[in-house]
């Protein structure tokens, strides 16, 4: 990311330096308006999925270890959306233009689904235990969302620091565009990718081995019937 927008920032040829202002660069940094970041998150709530049997949910999570069962599993799938615009000046005597960015940023995260293995009676004992465990996954992703969203606003601001940005006539838009598509929107995807690593981290080995001794092993005794079932 760093890599990129520095190779990016080559691109705005008259960019603010300690020289003096031209007559063009006051004209745009007094009179253009402010470059402006706008950085939403969206949480969409959550519904309780109790329909699903434990075979399907561990086909669902696709990870799950070797003779492990999935009886529980929380899904949401986050969205980054970017749109860049901004007010234009150009300067034809110098060949140059500059461009106060306005760019967009919407992170959202669709309704949650927290499923519960449909072996569970709800209220059961078991179920709840498996219920609480997955809003530890729930309130993992809630909580992350506004972290991820202030660190992107700050990045956000540290690049652009309020100014306008340089390039010769006709493709200050196409350079602003494109150092959002190659830069910011695999960054901003990746920033919202690291959640997962907190997620795995709720699934431990010991995790799961206290999920099977809970409720005087109730877990335990409602899986056996079923695999052997699956066995014969």
């Amino acid at each position: 990311m760093k890599t990129l927008l520095a190779l990016v920032l080559l691109c705005w040829a008259l960019a603010a330096s300690a020289q003096p202002r031209s007559a063009f660069q006051a004209r745009c940094e007094d009179s253009i308006g402010e470059t402006l970041s706008v950085l939403t998150g969206v949480q969409n709530g959550f519904r309780i999925d109790n329909s699903v049997g434990y075979r399907s949910l561990t086909v669902m999570k696709g990870r799950a270890r070797a003779g492990q069962y999935v009886l529980g599993l929380t899904r949401t799938e986050s969205r980054v959306s970017i749109n860049v615009g901004g007010r234009l000046l150009s300067d034809p005597a110098s060949g140059y233009e500059c461009i106060a960015p306005h760019i967009e940023v919407r992170l959202t995260y669709p309704p949650i689904v927290v499923y519960v293995s449909r072996e569970f009676r709800p209220g059961s004992c078991a179920y709840e235990e498996v219920l609480a465990h997955e809003m530890r996954h729930l309130n993992t992703y809630l909580d992350y969302l506004p972290k991820v969203e202030a660190r992107v606003r700050a990045a956000l601001a540290q690049r652009f620091e309020g100014k306008p940005l340089y390039a010769r006539i006709g493709q200050a838009q196409a350079l602003l565009q494109r150092e959002v598509d190659r830069g910011w929107m695999p960054y901003i995807k990746n920033e919202m990718a690291k959640v997962e690593a907190l997620q795995a981290a709720i699934d431990s080995p010991q995790e799961y081995a206290r999920l099977g001794k809970v409720c005087g092993g109730e877990v335990q005794l409602l899986l056996r019937p079923l695999r052997r079932s699956k066995a014969s």
